[in-house]
């Protein structure tokens, strides 16, 4: 089941659908806007291949997300993948030897804010599938 076909089958089911595309789309958005900036010589690091990795971590989450949008069980196993391969880059960035900015006064616990979109859209996910 997908946000087109969730408006048939009741008011909860189609709020569920509505969740996930807005918190997906969000994420998308988000990382879209991190891929362009990384493009236009903008990233996070001064070290090409932590960048590289990094964009190749967004553009597998964009993918995911997009088939979660679409109402694919496996793009959540994909989702959950690459999020977490992208926080463990973020604490590679904050505890290895790369330089990064974005480290600079955070904690480490930090870096973990970036499962609480995905365990939503997941519980939502699943529990629609109910």
């Amino acid at each position: 089941m997908n946000v087109l076909t969730a408006s048939r089958e009741g008011p909860l089911r189609l709020s569920q659908s509505l969740v996930i595309l807005a918190l997906a789309g969000l994420l998308i958005f988000y990382h879209v806007t991190m891929l362009s900036d990384l493009a236009a010589g903008r990233g996070l690091s001064s070290d090409a291949t932590y960048n590289a990795i990094q964009g190749a971590l967004r553009l597998a989450i964009i993918a995911s997300l997009t088939a979660v949008v679409f109402g694919r069980r496996n793009a959540l196993w994909a989702m959950w993948a690459s999020i977490g391969g992208l926080i463990a880059t973020q604490y590679w960035g904050h505890f290895g030897n790369v330089p990064v900015d974005f480290a600079a006064g955070r904690h480490p616990l930090s870096y973990l804010k970036g499962f609480i979109i995905p365990s939503i859209i997941t519980t939502a996910f699943l529990y629609r599938r109910g």
